[in-house]
């Protein structure tokens, strides 16, 4: 069997024993990655565990330049016995595994992802309405100082700003710390963070924070300063 270098890693080396489909299969070159597999082996063998000699299900060809794979394409419609061969090129190939073609996967991603953004919203939401309580002799004293509604309900939201802003700078490393240990866990596996997901993520803990500390704050800023002063 050959391997890419992506699978060999630290742990596969060249004469190491691995098994696959319940067969035992040794290591005999390790070659770069972009080959199409992370293992390989020949179609002869493949055929015979699969029990289909002589048969394959998908063939792999390598245009010369990415401007003739149009050409290509046609050329193989236009012989005899395959004019209705799917043909499809990587591009397309790949364009078909995004979540937009995976059924429901959307739908699922969108309920986890409210089901997270509600539960955040409760937590936030407890967690300011304690803060509210406990500081109850401190809204007092602001407000026989002569602070406002607008104020108490300003220095409430910012403080769950600041707390929600750090939670996603840490939130975001750690979204990495955790891909590069699970790189290093599965090299064979990718896992992608783009811009528009950081972004998204963000806004959500964002706006589910202050969403979540509205209601406090309002408490808070209707207080009677009286009442307030004398809390225990």
């Amino acid at each position: 069997m050959l391997v890419d270098d992506v699978f060999a890693g630290r742990d596969h080396h060249v004469g190491d024993t691995i098994t696959v489909m319940d067969h035992p299969f040794r290591i005999c070159g390790i070659v770069e990655h972009g080959k199409g597999g992370r293992k390989l082996i020949p179609i002869d063998t493949m055929g015979d565990l699969m029990g289909a000699s002589g048969r394959a299900s998908l063939f792999y060809i390598k245009s010369d330049d990415p401007a003739n794979e149009q050409a290509i394409i046609q050329q193989i419609h236009a012989t005899r016995g395959l004019e209705d061969f799917p043909v499809q090129t990587m591009e397309e190939w790949l364009s078909e595994m995004t979540p937009e073609k995976i059924p429901a996967f959307n739908i699922s991603l969108n309920i986890v992802t409210g089901i997270a953004v509600i539960i955040g919203f409760l937590v936030i939401f407890q967690s300011m309405y304690t803060a509210v309580l406990e500081r109850t002799r401190e809204i007092g004293i602001l407000k026989s100082m002569g602070a406002s509604k607008a104020v108490i309900v300003s220095v409430v939201l910012r403080e769950c700003g600041v707390l929600a802003l750090a939670g996603v700078v840490v939130g975001v490393v750690s979204t990495f710390g955790v891909r590069t240990l699970l790189f290093h866990l599965f090299p064979t596996q990718h896992f992608e963070i783009t811009a528009l997901w950081l972004l998204q993520g963000a806004a959500i803990a964002f706006v589910g924070s202050i969403g979540g500390a509205l209601y406090p704050a309002w408490m808070a800023a209707r207080k009677d300063p009286i009442d307030a002063l004398a809390y225990e």
